[in-house]
């Protein structure tokens, strides 16, 4: 009896040894997460300090220079795309939009690997004076910090890690950060989807959430409908009944199309801007609105629109004339079986530094470019590889959780390895 169970003793102690070994983080990683630590906050300021609004150009510029430099010395063959010439339009599009940064790494492997982020901002040129970048305890502050500039620094401190770790089994690791995402990237969406298709895995780093360190397996599609209403003018004291009042007729749609949202689907619906009329004592004879749009599911904006264009038909002025125009923005992003086997990955890479990592499988509400690397294929793509932040979008509370930059960059790092190694299945 002690005969045969011994070589099962043998055999569970090996078993258990080389779990235990497989278990422990790689100590190489994890020492060079701890060294860039603080070169990583010095990118953040730089970053943070160069105001680069959506519209900002000059500064879009400015930062996409930087961008490259930093890429092409650590040994990426680097371009700056002019996506002007191929610009989807929108009801807000600018004429032009700042240039993207792509940077290619070419190793001995065969997988490729997408890294994404966005360099534009929500924020209005000469904001930055009264909020430069500071580090007040675990909290590092800045214009953008969290949307998407830790995105940015993630990604360069990522690949320079794999850089000294000697690491290049992948087949191609390409960076790429565009600088149109907050309006809809109405200029890279085209360029963001072909590469998506070409590459096994996209890894996109917005932020996590400050109150849980999270990957998004989905994001949610953003539209718009715009409501023009066109009346008549006439005096508002002597003659009221000569004119058709397009404020009437505007308040009339908003408030039919006000409760077409529905909680099952996931659907919301909602008006946000509204202007009438040019005097007090004119009837306006114009008037606009426009709403809010998400969507969890790609098909469900055909079902909104069709709602939109129907109510819109039904007038309360038969002589207004109402045109209701509805903008599909953005796609959602639909957890695709590739995208949950990446994140389960993900998940035990984290076990690996005794950390849990949540994985979100509903969207949130907002909406980023990981749809756009995931139209139209089913390749892996997750959301949320940035730095755990709060804030975004707000005038003086955006922020990152210095502590997120440790374990964000191991995790970042170790994926690419491990996508490179064929580990992910």
């Amino acid at each position: 009896m002690k005969l045969r169970i011994l070589p099962l003793i043998v055999s569970a102690a090996f078993c258990t040894a080389a779990f235990a070994a497989q278990a422990q983080p790689l100590e190489p990683v994890l020492a060079q997460a701890k060294q860039h630590k603080a070169p990583l906050l010095e990118t953040l300021k730089e970053l943070c300090n160069i105001e680069s609004g959506s519209r900002d150009l000059e500064g879009l510029d400015k930062v996409a220079n930087l961008i490259a430099g930093r890429l092409k010395a650590l040994g990426g063959e680097v371009q700056l795309v002019d996506v002007s010439n191929d610009i989807y339009r929108m009801q807000d599009t600018p004429e032009k939009v700042g240039r993207v940064v792509r940077a290619t790494f070419k190793g001995r492997g065969t997988k490729n690997i997408m890294m994404l982020a966005h360099m534009d901002t929500v924020y209005l040129k000469g904001m930055l004076e009264k909020q430069p970048f500071r580090v007040d305890g675990d909290k590092a502050y800045g214009l953008a910090i969290a949307d998407d500039k830790q995105g940015i620094a993630t990604i360069i401190h990522t690949v320079a890690m794999l850089k000294e770790l000697k690491f290049d089994d992948y087949g191609t690791l390409t960076v790429l950060i565009n600088a149109d995402e907050e309006i809809s990237s109405p200029g890279s969406r085209k360029l963001i989807a072909k590469l998506g298709a070409e590459h096994d895995v996209t890894m996109s780093f917005e932020s996590s959430r400050s109150n849980s360190d999270k990957l998004s397996l989905a994001t949610a599609g953003i539209g718009a409908v715009t409501l023009d209403v066109q009346g008549r003018a006439s005096h508002a004291g002597s003659a009221p009944e000569k004119g058709v009042n397009a404020l009437y007729e505007m308040a009339h749609q908003v408030t039919q199309m006000s409760k077409l949202s529905n909680t099952e689907t996931g659907v919301k619906m909602n008006w946000t801007l509204a202007k009438a009329g040019t005097n007090r004592n004119v009837i306006p004879d114009q008037a606009q609105a426009e709403a809010d749009v998400r969507v969890l599911r790609a098909a469900d904006y055909d079902g909104i629109e069709r709602q939109v264009q129907e109510r819109s038909a039904q007038k309360l002025l038969p002589e207004s004339k109402v045109t209701a125009i509805f903008e599909r923005r953005r796609p959602p992003l639909e957890a695709s079986a590739a995208s949950k086997a990446l994140a389960s990955h993900a998940q035990a890479v984290y076990r690996e530094i005794g950390r849990e990592l949540v994985v979100d499988p509903v969207a949130e509400g907002g909406g980023t470019d990981a749809a756009f690397a995931a139209q139209g294929n089913s390749r892996a793509v997750v959301e949320r590889f940035g730095l755990q932040g709060f804030g975004a979008h707000t005038k003086d509370a955006e922020y990152i959780l210095v502590d997120s930059i440790e374990p964000r960059l191991y995790l970042a790092a170790r994926m690419v390895m491990d996508v490179a190694a064929g580990k992910v299945k």
